[in-house]
Parts: structure tokens; sequence; C-alpha cells
């Protein structure tokens, strides 16, 4: 008896050779904060696996350093300069992409900061600005690139999160807030872009050694700390997280949407 949706007829079955490829051969990838950390890791993942990649950062000379040493060596990049929780600049990022593409088939956000203090030691601005970065930012330029999602091929959109969005960290209380909005921003819009065929997915990812985290991982105490809550005995790598998000945005996973992929070294598993 066929099983419905995997027969090699219908429109499920037409489709069904060309996701059988572990590889993002064709996929048009916009990747926000792509030049440090995490999202140099990944849009370095994309390109290896096949994906064309425009990444967004806002320092201007590094982004321009970065996409030219990967243009040189043939790869399939291009950037735009800009603050993603700028309206001008998601605007003139949306343009990029329908000027030289059209579409977009993997959405990343992946831009974000933060400033670490007591909830009574921070001043307003400060507040709001983690939370613009990090969480208005992420939901204005998804709903700027939807069109361009509805025009791409099997599209996705993958946001990436924290274990400070289902744990404290002493990350700060606006860090923790805005990442534990985007895990369920990113059931919502599963389940409203789904008749679109865009799926959503969230990476929360625990402490990783990038520049955004430099500052508590050169503290021995806190460092040591870490390591003791986690059962594989270190931070993670960038590199280390780059290919669970690759993996979300292939058409292998095309059955996973709105689910959140925790990668913390066993972390949140442990317990006494």
């Amino acid at each position: 008896m066929a099983i419905r949706g995997r027969t090699e007829g219908g429109i499920f079955g037409k489709n069904l050779a060309a996701m059988k490829k572990w590889d993002l051969q064709g996929k048009r990838a916009l990747i926000t904060g792509g030049t440090k950390g995490i999202g140099k890791a990944i849009a370095e993942e994309f390109l290896a696996l096949g994906a064309e990649v425009m990444i967004v950062a806002r320092d201007k000379y590094l982004l321009e350093e970065l996409v030219g040493l990967w243009q040189a060596e043939g790869k399939p990049v291009a950037g735009v300069a800009g603050d993603v929780s700028k309206e001008a600049d998601r605007k003139k990022i949306k343009a990029a992409i329908d000027e030289r593409w059209g579409a977009l088939d993997v959405l990343v956000n992946n831009a974000g900061i933060n400033v670490r203090k007591k909830i009574e030691e921070y001043h307003e601005e400060e507040i709001r600005h983690v939370l613009e970065v990090n969480l208005f930012a992420t939901i204005e330029l998804s709903r700027m690139c939807l069109h361009l999602l509805m025009m791409g091929k099997n599209a996705s959109v993958i946001n990436i999160a924290s274990i400070s969005g289902l744990v404290d960290t002493r990350s700060g209380a606006p860090y923790g807030l805005t990442k534990a909005a985007l895990i369920q921003l990113s059931r919502v819009l599963a389940v409203e872009w789904a008749e679109h065929g865009i799926r959503v997915n969230t990476v929360s990812p625990s402490y990783t050694d990038t520049p955004l985290t430099e500052t508590v991982l050169k503290n021995p105490d806190r460092l040591q700390n870490i390591i003791d809550r986690t059962p594989l005995r270190r931070v993670a790598q960038a590199d280390e997280i780059a290919p669970a998000v690759a993996f979300l945005a292939m058409d292998k996973a095309s059955y996973i949407t709105g689910q959140n992929i925790v990668l913390d070294g066993g972390l949140l598993a442990k317990g006494l």
C-alpha cells in the first residue's frame, strides 16, 4: 500500500528526487550578522554546501573585506552593510535581494547583541536597544521578506535564539526575554506560514566561543562554572552550531517546522 505523500506520482512524488540530497545547491540565503561568530560560521557552512549567500553586518569595512575574500575564492556571495534594527536598512536589504535574486529560499535571523547587567542596573535605552536588535528586527525583517520567501523554493526561516530563552544563564533579563520570544515567534510563524509552504524553526545554542561571549569566557570562574554545568565539559565552537542551521534549511528537513533545536552539550539535561 502506498504511503500518502511518499509515492512516485502526484505533487509530492514529483519533488522526491530533488529532496534526497544533503546539500544546499540552488538555495538563496540571507544571513544577518554574517561577519563574526555563529553568523560567519553559518555563511561558511552554507557556501560549502552549495548555497548562494548574502550576508548583512553593521561594519561596512569588515563586511567588504570578508565578502571580497570569499569572492576571490570563487564563492557566490554578496554583502549588504546595514543595521537590521533600522527600517531604512531593512528596506535596503530587501532591495538588494530583489535586485540579485527576486526571491529568497532561506532567511537566517542571526544578528544579536547583549548588555549584561542586573535588571535594576539597566537604563531604559539599553533594554530597548536589546529588544530592537534581537527581537523587533527579526519580526520586521521576516515580515518584509515574506513575499520573497513565498517566491522561493521550499523556503524556510531559521531564527538563532539561545538556551538563555529557556533557563537563566546570567546573561541579563532583556537578552533572555528576547530569545524566549524568538522561540515562540518561530512556533507562531510556523503555523501561520505553513499555508505558504514556508517552514520556521529555531536553533538555541549554549555558550559558544564568539566575540559576543568573549568577556564572559575570559573570566576563569565563570568559564569553569559553565564547564561544570555542561556534561561535554566545554563550550561550543561556532562551526558546531552552523550544521544544525544548514540542516534545517535543507529540503531534507521538509517536515520539520515549529521546532527549537537546542545545542548545549547536554546542559539542560543535567540535574544533580
